[in-house]
Parts: C-alpha cells; sequence; structure tokens
C-alpha cells in the first residue's frame, strides 16, 4: 500500500494532552512533535543528517527567505528543498506570514497581499496568498501553511479584529490556489492558521471560519509574540478546543521547555521554535534540570557532561569545562555541540511526553519536569 498523503491518528490521550502520529509518504511524524527550525534551508550549525539523529521527524523551512535566497524557483529547478539540503523526511514551510508583522517597517499591506522591500537588498516583492501557495508547491513541501497576518497581541481590539478577518479571507484563497496546484496539491497537506490574539471571541469565529473551508490540520498563530506566558496558557485554555478533534493543532514559534509541557497540557500536538539552535549558538544549553550558560566561570573546570539523564553524543563525549573553553574562544565547534545538545534534549523531551501520555501519567510528570526544571534553573545566567 502506498503512504498515505496525510493521515492523523491519535493513540492515547490524558486529560487534554493525547499523543499519535501523523502519516504522510515520506515519514511518520511523532505528536506531540517538536519541528527544528530550518529557515534558510538548514538548521543552524547542524548537519541535516545530526538533526535527524536527534530524534527530529519533521523540521520547517521558511517560504519568505528561501524566496529570497536561493529563490524557489532555483530550489525546483535543482530538485525540490528536500533533494537540496538533504532532507528525506517531511518538511512544513511556514507561508511568510510572520514576516509580514516582523517587517512592518519595510511593508505595505493590501487586501491582495503584502508588498516588502528584501532585508537583503531592499529589491521590492509582493507575496500574496497565490504567491505564498506558488512558492511552497516549488519547494515541494509536504505541509504547505496558509497565507496569513499576525499582529501583535497588543494591539487595539478592532485592529486585531481586522487582521483576524483579513487572514481567513486569505486563508480561503490560499485553499482555492492550494487546490489548483495539480500534482503538489495531491502529496501534500495544507494547514490553516488561527488567529484572534488573545481574545476568546475572535478566536472561535477564526475557528469557525476555517472549520468551513476545510484544512488537514490547524495552527494556532499570533502567541508568543510578546503577551508573555501566562496570557499564552489563558488562550491555550479555550483556543486549541475550538480546533477539530480530528486533526493536528500546531502552536507556532513555541517555546521554551515549559511552554512545551504547559501546551500539550493543553491539547497541542504540534510546536517549531528557533531557541534549541539560537541558545546553542549563544552559548546556553537546556537540561532537566534547567537551563546553563556555559560562559559561566564555574564551568571552566567542571568536567561533569551537560546533563547526566542526557543521551545525546555530546554529553556521552564532552565535559562542560571544554563547551566552556569553545565557547568563550568563539570556536564554532561550540556553537554546533550546543546546538546538537539542545535540539537532541528537546526531542528526548517529546519522547518522554509521548511515552507519559501513553502511560496515563502525564499529569505528574509535567508537575515532576517542572519542579526539576525550573527550580533547577533558579541561577542561569548568574
Amino acid at each position: 500500500m502506498p503512504a498515505p498523503r496525510f493521515r492523523f491518528t491519535v493513540a492515547a490521550t490524558d486529560g487534554r494532552a493525547r499523543t499519535g502520529a501523523i502519516e504522510m509518504r515520506r515519514g511518520t511524524i511523532r505528536t506531540p512533535a517538536f519541528m527544528p527550525v530550518g529557515t534558510a534551508a538548514t538548521v543552524k550549525a547542524m548537519k541535516p543528517e545530526t538533526v535527524r539523529a536527534t530524534g527530529a521527524d519533521i523540521i520547517l523551512g521558511n517560504t519568505y527567505h528561501l524566496m529570497l535566497r536561493p529563490g524557489a524557483e532555483r530550489v525546483a529547478r535543482l530538485g525540490g528543498l528536500h533533494k537540496f539540503m538533504n532532507w528525506h523526511g517531511p518538511i512544513l514551510t511556514d507561508s511568510g506570514g510572520y514576516q509580514v508583522m516582523s517587517l512592518s517597517d519595510l511593508r505595505k499591506l493590501t487586501e491582495e497581499g503584502v508588498e516588502f522591500a528584501s532585508h537583503i537588498d531592499g529589491s521590492r516583492h509582493m507575496l500574496t496568498p497565490e504567491r505564498s501557495m506558488e512558492i511552497q508547491r516549488l519547494l515541494g513541501s509536504d505541509i504547505v501553511m496558509a497565507f496569513d497576518e499576525c499582529p501583535r497581541a497588543d494591539r487595539p481590539l478592532a485592529e486585531i479584529e481586522k487582521s483576524m478577518e483579513l487572514s481567513m479571507r486569505w486563508a480561503k484563497r490560499s485553499r482555492d490556489a492550494f487546490d489548483a496546484g495539480g500534482e503538489h496539491a495531491g502529496r501534500a497537506a495544507l494547514f490553516g492558521i488561527q488567529q484572534g490574539a488573545l481574545d476568546q471571541g475572535l478566536r472561535r469565529r477564526s475557528a469557525e471560519a476555517l472549520t468551513a473551508i476545510g484544512f488537514d490540520g490547524y495552527a494556532i498563530g499570533g502567541l508568543a509574540v510578546g503577551e508573555g506566558q501566562e496570557a499564552m496558557f489563558a488562550t491555550l485554555d479555550f483556543a486549541p478546543a475550538m480546533l477539530p478533534a480530528d486533526a493536528p493543532r500546531y502552536l507556532m514559534g513555541v517555546g521554551k521547555p515549559d511552554d512545551l509541557v504547559g501546551a500539550v497540557e493543553r491539547g497541542i500536538d504540534m510546536f517549531d521554535c528557533v531557541l534549541p539552535t539560537r541558545s546553542g549558538r549563544n552559548g546556553q544549553a537546556f537540561t532537566w534540570a534547567g537551563p546553563l550558560n556555559l560562559r559561566n566561570a564555574r564551568h571552566a573546570e567542571d568536567s561533569e557532561p551537560l546533563d547526566d539523564r542526557c543521551a545525546c553524543s555530546v554529553c556521552a563525549t564532552y565535559s562542560r569545562a571544554y563547551l566552556h573553553h569553545l565557547i568563550k574562544a568563539g570556536e564554532i565547534l561550540g556553537a554546533m555541540l550546543l546546538s546538537e545538545h539542545n535540539v537532541a534534549f528537546y526531542q528526548q523531551l517529546m519522547q518522554a511526553m509521548r511515552d507519559a501520555i501513553g502511560a496515563g501519567r502525564f499529569a505528574a510528570f509535567a508537575g515532576n519536569f517542572r519542579h526539576a526544571y525550573l527550580d533547577g534553573g533558579s541561577h542561569f545566567g548568574t
């Protein structure tokens, strides 16, 4: 039997937390899943085979960055993103919508789409739902994200409502353009993105609009953009349940390890974030006892591994003292090793959550994790 285009199953639930799998033609994604971010066709400071060895089933690429460099048409001529970057598992591509917000000083927003200046050379470009779908088709994405606008949660409510309504119109245009994409539409999946910031009524209207259009999966957008963990969790107390239970729920751009645990508690199945690799490049490591700053002098003569509970090759091979030396000396290897460890830690955390949900002990796991992680990390940065 050929591999399915997209099939999501829930194997077990524990409270609102759930574990299952997304089966796709390029592989199975175990959920809850964390996607390392490969914005520009690379997970920074890591080889694709190293990323795979950490346990990652899927990675993320970005429409905005890849359309500017090296260009979606060039990637297509070279055989698609998977071949281009030597990643043979599933790839989810962000639609470019987040950049609509983050590049606010360089863009002009209209009903048609977003006209913006490249951050690379100042050249002008137009990104629309139709163009976003075309770029993701040229890249050969397995999970395509609908094009949306992502306003900050602290904007006036009327502005957030107007933005949400625009995103829902763009969602319908994304659906239509994706369906017109020929062979790629028969191989890939399309996810809609719920917007509405922190407002329950707007979130419900957005979910209803997306469900009426119909998508393979549903993302929760517009969080982790400065509102803080408490406000994010308060929104996740109601937003996931508004989305179809038989489809995966993806929380975009999240987050810290304790963010992931709290979001899984509230029914989230998928995550992405630059934090593991960005922190690694800046000398920070995540451990079961909390984050560590390897720049700190206290690690200079510490012969212990980063984390004696971690199964990654970095913890099996290198001491905190050596990693401290690499970071202080500005050696590239330091960024590589800490990035590898951090991505591996995130994958081990996801596996631990999948196991705990399957065993019906997720609440105990979450409580124990928070106690060890938050208390153990109390001296981070000192």
